[in-house]
């Protein structure tokens, strides 16, 4: 069996590089059945804080939604948006240093009979190529917010290294309205696999 991820990898404050190094890392999610639901980690965002005109954090915002983006590291963050979609995020770092990593795409590995029941006929590379869509696969909702992925719920596993060559790194999807922080090459996904959202720069 894989291992998973110990508590000291999510808490460095270089979140940028828990950004790149979650690629190849696979996420469990049990289903109700107890069987496991896996993909690999294909496509991140690093969303930096206070700093980070992106993040949900930015200029020390705290509200009920994001206050998981303040507790400990190695926890859950799902929020909800344009009133149809979760988005499953890691937070990072230290208490009180509001970090978080989106995760964008994964590619199947167990499970994925249940992914194409869930997300319904269409063709395998379209069931986890964006945020969305991999938490429909992979029975991600807000009752996993908050949660610890060092318990058994919902976790992340060493799975698999890239190397340095294998990774593309641009600018983050969607987030136009963040000015200059808009611009920045914060997203990184493993080049050339169909399961990332969108292989491109833009």
């Amino acid at each position: 069996m894989n291992q998973k991820l110990s508590r000291e990898f999510y808490l460095s404050k270089d979140t940028i590089q828990i950004a790149r190094s979650l690629l190849g890392k696979l996420i469990v999610v049990l289903d109700e059945n107890g069987q496991r639901v896996s993909g690999m980690i294909v496509e991140t965002e690093a969303y930096l804080g206070e700093g980070d005109r992106a993040a949900h954090s930015y200029g020390g915002r705290r509200t009920p939604r994001n206050e998981i983006m303040y507790g400990p590291a190695g926890h859950v963050y799902v929020f909800f948006v344009y009133g149809m979609y979760n988005q499953f995020n890691v937070v990072t770092g230290p208490a009180d240093h509001p970090h978080a990593i989106l995760i964008r795409g994964v590619e199947p590995v167990e499970g994925i009979e249940i992914m194409r029941e869930r997300r319904g006929p269409m063709k395998d590379r379209n069931l986890t190529s964006g945020p969305g869509k991999l938490c429909i696969a992979l029975g991600i909702d807000r009752r996993l917010n908050g949660e610890d992925l060092l318990d058994d719920r919902v976790w992340l596993e060493n799975n698999r290294e890239f190397a340095g060559d294998e990774i593309a790194v641009g600018k983050r999807i969607g987030i136009d309205y963040a000015g200059e922080d808009a611009g920045k090459a914060l997203r990184f996904w493993v080049a050339d696999n169909q399961y990332v959202s969108q292989n491109r720069e833009r």
